[in-house]
């Protein structure tokens, strides 16, 4: 039999669940990445929540506002214990699981890479797997549980520069670990499930994740095609771009993280 869990932890456990269960699309122009939840809560265990890493409590010069956002920390934990209390979450986050790539899927992101670009605008293989290999907590994956593989993926590197060139698609040691920025190198989500909501949620989530680890901005080439797409998730069009990838050409995205 499982041990008992205390009123205390049950009561955390709970509210942690409910926090993430209940949270709404932040409208805040800068942080659309960002879902808030309503406080209604005991503040004692608010206090612990967020003395654990769990939850991050926003102030003004009144105090604390009456919202609050999960941590990436936090929404880890939350989905581990919907999970753990056989409990349902949105069909999207129970299919696939977000985490960082493993070294064994570089050749897998490199095939998809090859089917969601046409041949001009693709990397090459053996830059997809270099890159996994010099910057594997530059990617976030969508893997599909019921299969174990990879659905889609999003991959940069770090830099401290401030313009897009194309050289970041070839070359691994412009790759700076502790860069204040983000170079995104590809979107890839394959056709079979598109139109899920999956390509957002990935950005989503990768925002998030960058935010939390310091990162000032991040940057993006698009087709003029896929420039409302980006614009909704909260990048402002910088645009043309000096960028010749592929022969197309481009626009320049911006999104503000941190200030």
């Amino acid at each position: 039999m499982r041990d008992k869990k205390s009123y205390e932890q049950a009561i955390e456990e709970l509210s942690l669940m409910l926090m993430y269960l209940t949270r709404t699309q932040d409208n805040n122009e800068c942080c659309r990445y960002r879902e808030l939840s309503w406080k209604g809560y005991d503040f004692e265990m608010l206090d612990k929540l967020s003395g654990d890493n769990l939850i991050f409590q926003p102030r003004s010069k009144r105090g604390y506002d009456k919202y609050l956002y999960l941590t990436e920390q936090g929404r880890r934990r939350a989905q581990e214990l919907l999970t753990e209390y056989g409990l349902s979450d949105k069909t999207l986050n129970e299919r696939f699981l977000l985490r960082d790539i493993l070294p064994e899927e570089a050749e897998q992101a490199a095939e998809i890479e090859q089917i969601c670009f046409p041949p001009n605008e693709a990397c090459a293989k053996d830059k997809i797997v270099e890159r996994v290999a010099a910057a594997p907590e530059l990617f976030l994956v969508a893997v599909d549980q019921e299969t174990g593989k990879l659905a889609g993926f999003l991959n940069g590197i770090a830099t401290d520069e401030y313009f897009f060139r194309d050289e970041f698609f070839t070359d691994i040691k412009l790759h700076k670990p502790d860069g204040k920025n983000v170079m995104l190198l590809g979107l890839d989500v394959l056709p079979a499930y598109r139109g899920q909501g999956l390509a957002r949620e990935i950005m989503y989530q990768y925002l998030r994740r960058e935010s939390e680890n310091g990162r000032k901005m991040v940057f993006l080439t698009c087709l003029q095609s896929k420039v409302k797409m980006y614009t909704k998730m909260g990048y402002m069009n910088k645009g043309i771009s000096r960028s010749a990838w592929g022969g197309e050409q481009w626009y320049d995205m911006a999104y503000v993280l941190n200030i």
